[in-house]
């Protein structure tokens, strides 16, 4: 069986077009503001205007015939990015008679990297320009067991790199710079109980910027405690459910430092640690296209008319019934 997904909840867009056993075709076209960050309105004018190009450059590899099920993001995610993509996929789904399956946007994430890295049950460690999550599955859905109590990391990221003069996306620049960083500076370290925060944490690394402190050092001392936070929240979810392995997915999950404190962790814990590769880390149509495809193999479709968008679909409210 094959599937179409197509992703566009934010600033990625992308189609894609997967099997059972790996992805067939993939395209892609990220709306890149000139400055600043993402202007919701700007990122779904982008969107309408390159989607078509986008499913013409798949089914240029891959028949419309061949298509076996449609898939589309359906949430959570930006409303006016999200209505493009819902309006795409009803209209392929229609055009070729095919079912339609909207996905939760978070569940995909996760499902492409079990898929990728044959991880069974894992802590999921969910990280993301809107998004950081630990999530696990309890019985028959996926469960939030900490997250972010005001921005997600891969934001907090990109408006700290914006104030030091880089542009979007932010999370690679800091990266980069974080690599030459040679002094570590204190940083509020926020983590309640479960949750975590990052607002007041861009706020101490702005005032260290505005203090004349090097960029690299400042990029270093960002990184360190904001991802020292969330490998502590992610290992008190290991303990506390008892499993032995951690999945790192979500865009930031491509860095480097990120991806090394989650394994010196494991390491000490004796758990395995998984990471998808890296092009099926952020945003992509590949991750929807396999969740749509993985429901529907189970029995799920999504009617026309109850294919609406919801820009605060949690995770949570999906019923899982595959193993």
């Amino acid at each position: 069986m094959k599937a179409l997904g197509i992703e566009g909840t934010a600033w990625s867009l992308s189609v894609a077009v997967v099997d059972e056993n790996d992805v067939i075709a993939i395209a892609e076209n990220p709306y890149i503001p000139k400055e600043g960050g993402i202007h919701p309105r700007e990122a779904s004018q982008h969107h309408s205007e390159h989607i078509a190009e986008l499913i013409a450059s798949v089914f240029s590899k891959v028949k419309p015939d061949e298509i076996d099920v449609v898939a589309f993001s359906q949430g959570p995610g930006m409303g006016g990015c999200l209505r493009v993509v819902a309006t795409a996929a009803r209209t392929i789904a229609l055009k070729l008679n095919k079912p339609l399956v909207g996905v939760n946007h978070c569940l995909a994430h996760v499902e492409v990297g079990r898929w990728k890295t044959k991880a069974k049950n894992p802590v999921s460690l969910y990280v993301s320009g809107g998004n950081s999550q630990v999530i696990a599955r309890r019985g028959n859905r996926y469960r939030v067991f900490g997250e972010t109590l005001d921005i997600g990391i891969g934001n907090a990221l990109d408006k700290l790199a914006r104030y030091m003069g880089l542009k979007h996306p932010g999370g690679p620049k800091i990266e980069e710079l974080a690599k030459k960083g040679r002094k570590y500076y204190e940083l509020p370290y926020v983590v309640k109980g479960m949750d975590f925060s990052f607002s007041g944490l861009v706020t101490a690394a702005q005032k260290l910027y505005d203090e004349g402190v090097r960029k690299e050092d400042v990029a270093f001392s960002f990184q360190e405690t904001a991802f020292a936070m969330l490998t502590e929240v992610t290992e008190r979810a290991l303990a506390y459910l008892d499993l032995d392995e951690v999945l790192l997915v979500g865009g930031v999950g491509a860095n480097e430092r990120l991806q090394e404190m989650l394994k010196t962790m494991c390491e000490d814990r004796d758990a395995k640690f998984f990471a998808p590769p890296k092009r099926l880390m952020g945003d992509n149509g590949a991750m929807i296209a396999y969740l749509g495809l993985l429901m529907y193999k189970h029995g799920y479709e999504t009617p026309v008319e109850k294919s609406t968008i919801k820009p605060d679909f949690r995770i949570e409210e999906v019923v899982v019934n595959w193993d």
